[in-house]
């Protein structure tokens, strides 16, 4: 017998259920400074840092703006809103990456190794 959830892919005991979200973004950054001043105004107020924890992100920052764009970053602001699930985990990170718009051989999320 198959019901509903079943055939969904969802244990037919209600049981928990995790899904792997990954979500690959290419973002141009059209002002260092002012996102350089915007993430460390943030990482001053985040009231959940530890003072070393501040100490080490407001230096990454400084060395390396573009990594200023974790700060804003919030996986549970993206998925506070649907119903039905919770935030298990998250992990994120921002790299520099060589990327051309006109080059229809860039690929996302490794597509190319498929």
């Amino acid at each position: 017998m198959t019901t509903e959830s079943s055939a969904a892919g969802l244990p037919d005991d209600g049981g928990r259920r995790y899904i792997r979200l990954q979500i690959e973004l290419i973002a141009e950054i059209v002002d260092e400074k002012a996102l350089q001043a915007a993430a460390l105004e943030q990482v001053e107020k985040d009231e959940y840092l530890e003072d070393d924890e501040r100490a080490e992100a407001i230096e990454a920052i400084n060395v390396d703006p573009s990594g200023a764009i974790a700060h804003f970053i919030d996986p549970v602001a993206m998925l506070e809103a649907i119903p039905g699930v919770d935030l298990a985990e998250a992990g994120w990170e921002t790299q520099p990456v060589d990327y051309d718009e006109e080059n229809e051989d860039w690929e996302l999320l490794g597509e190319d190794d498929e």
